[in-house]
C-alpha cells in the first residue's frame, strides 16, 4: 500500500509514524523481535543503508518480525520491500538480546549474499552503498557495529 503514496509524503508519514512508535514502546514496554541482515556483494563488500526515519546513520537493512513470522521469511521480506533484492546463502548468525525505544527487543542477525543490484524504495531506504570490511564508516547506527561482530571479519 505504501508504494501507492507519492515518496516524499511517504518518508513525511514513515517518520511521523516511526516518532509515535517510539513513544508508544517507551510506554508499554512491549517485547520485540526484528532481523538484521549483513548482505555481501560477490567481492565481500557489506551492503549498509540509510532509513527515512530514525537517526541519519547507516545501518543494516532489516526491521520487525509480524506475529508468527519466521525470522528467516522475514529477512527474505524485508530485504525485498527495502532493496527490491533476494538474499541466496541466507544464514543465521546469532541472536542478541538489546534494548529498543526502552524495551526488551530480540535482534535475529542473518548473513546472506546480494542476489542481484539493490535498488532503494525511495520511500523506506533513501540510500544505500556497499562497503568493505576495513572500510566501514564510522556513523553506524547504534547497534550495527555489534551486530557485524557476529560475523568472522568485522
Amino acid at each position: 500500500m505504501l508504494h501507492l503514496i507519492p515518496r516524499p509524503l511517504a518518508r513525511t508519514l514513515l517518520r511521523l509514524a516511526y516518532a509515535v512508535r517510539h513513544r508508544w514502546r517507551m510506554l508499554r514496554k512491549t517485547h520485540l523481535a526484528g532481523v538484521s541482515i549483513i548482505i555481501r556483494d560477490a567481492n565481500g563488500q557489506v551492503l549498509l543503508v540509510r532509513h527515512a526515519y530514525g537517526p541519519a546513520v547507516w545501518m543494516l537493512p532489516g526491521g520487525g518480525l509480524s506475529r508468527g513470522e519466521d525470522p528467516a521469511g522475514a529477512a527474505r521480506r524485508e530485504a525485498r520491500e527495502e532493496l527490491a533484492i533476494e538474499l541466496l546463502d541466507l544464514q543465521e548468525c546469532g541472536t542478541m538480546e538489546e534494548t529498543i525505544s526502552g524495551c526488551p527487543h530480540t535482534s535475529y542477525i542473518f548473513s546472506a549474499r546480494a542476489g542481484s543490484e539493490p535498488r532503494q524504495d525511495g520511500r523506506e531506504v533513501v540510500d544505500w552503498a556497499f562497503f568493505a570490511p576495513a572500510h566501514i564508516p564510522t556513523d553506524l547506527g547504534r547497534l550495527t557495529r555489534k551486530h557485524l561482530a557476529l560475523v568472522p571479519g568485522f
